[in-house]
């Protein structure tokens, strides 16, 4: 049985060569990059080339990429660092309802710790309102926090805008983006965005995990909450993971290689299978722009939201995985809990759907035979389903 891998928001599939160079590192070039010899000089080129590819994909210099394990600490580095920067200007702080859990849970952490905040809701297709935004902003607004892409139903934030507009009527505020889901499937550029902190993950764009990155503006001053050698500038002490780092750049440099052809690629499949899902009965699809195969449009190319009326998710999800095919119930950093979707519940999805809703998720490696064998099973299961449940 082929397995078909329709997971690839939660975690990619490493490229070959990214697993070959990493080999390397690890078994040639494995010397401390802090280490004054040459072992250590080795590594410290290892890293600046890394660097020096990271900072051309987007449009900043070197000095503006410090490296994390991953999405959750730049972002826990990111928000809190700025919190404890600025709190003696403001405690006021802005996110949305729809983040990821690195980003509300640490928001509800200042919350107890003082802070204000408030979180902008989305309209039915996942967006915010750039109008709620700005009526949100005050004199004491010290940090907005809008994720790129949302990694459950797809849906991309104008963030070009909401840049701008926070900085004309805040100058002095920061602006973090999480673009764990955006970076690598979109060209994104911090400085003409406005972006102040921006933050991403190996694993997304198939590299290895337990890797990521953090940029930091020009002129930003974050509290680091981070204690140690003082590696990185004191932003992020701790010995660099240099073949996770070497792994991410070269992961994000084949990806931005191909970016438009692949997002092409991608964006038919997604037609495609938004076109031939909504034959089978009681099937939707969540945080499209318009209805049917058009509505994926100004979404994410690679993030589908199916719901399917009296069908739960999590039977649905075993039902695929008996054929080979893995696909997601919702996010996988909240798989386990048992709590609604926050972004389900934000786009005003029917309360029916909510414990119905499955999430798949392409990436480069995916084929349009995948997207055959997942619509195939689908047809074929969903009735089946339907029946057992009525029963």
């Amino acid at each position: 049985m082929k397995e078909i891998y329709l997971d690839n928001s939660a975690t990619t599939k490493a490229f070959p060569e990214v697993i070959d160079l990493i080999a390397k590192v690890m078994g040639e070039d494995y010397g401390n990059p802090s280490s004054m010899h040459h072992m250590g000089v080795v590594a410290e080129d290892r890293l600046k080339e890394s660097t020096k590819i990271l900072s051309s994909i987007l449009g900043c210099t070197e000095k503006n990429i410090f490296y994390t394990s991953g999405g959750t600490e730049s972002d826990n580095i990111a928000i809190l660092g700025a919190a404890k920067a600025l709190e003696r200007r403001g405690k006021h702080i802005i996110t949305t309802k729809i983040e990821h859990p690195a980003v509300l849970n640490t928001m509800k952490h200042l919350e107890d710790e003082g802070f204000e905040v408030t979180y902008l809701g989305t309209d039915g297709s996942g967006r915010i309102s750039l109008e709620e935004l700005e009526a949100a902003l005050t004199p004491g607004t010290i940090l907005v926090s809008i994720m790129h892409t949302n990694n459950e139903i797809g849906s991309v934030q104008p963030i070009a805008e909401a840049g701008k507009l926070i900085k004309e009527k805040c100058p002095e505020c920061l602006f973090h983006v999480d673009a764990v889901q955006g970076f690598g499937k979109a060209r994104i550029n911090p400085g003409r965005m406005k972006i102040d902190l921006l933050s991403a993950s190996s694993h997304k764009i198939h590299g290895p995990k337990g890797c990521g990155l953090l940029y930091i503006g020009d002129g930003v001053r974050i509290v680091s909450p981070v204690y140690g050698g003082g590696q990185q500038k004191g932003i992020r002490s701790g010995t660099e993971n240099v073949p996770g780092i070497s792994g991410m750049a070269l992961a994000a440099k084949m990806l931005y290689e191909k970016l438009d052809e692949d997002t092409a690629s991608l964006y038919e499949l997604k037609r495609y299978f938004i076109e031939n899902a909504l034959k089978i009965d009681g099937v939707s699809i969540n945080g499209l722009t318009a209805e049917g195969p058009e509505g994926a449009e100004g979404t994410a190319p690679h993030i589908i939201s199916v719901s399917v009326k009296d069908v739960r998710a999590e039977v649905l999800l075993h039902s695929l995985e008996d054929k080979g095919i893995y696909v997601s119930a919702g996010s996988a950093c909240s798989t386990h809990k048992r709590t609604p979707s926050a972004t389900l519940t934000s786009i005003g999805l029917d309360k029916g759907l909510l414990e119905s809703t499955i999430r798949i998720s392409m990436s480069v490696l995916t084929t349009r035979e995948d997207i055959d064998a997942t619509l195939g099973a689908l047809a074929e299961i969903v009735p089946m389903l339907r029946r057992f449940t009525r029963k």
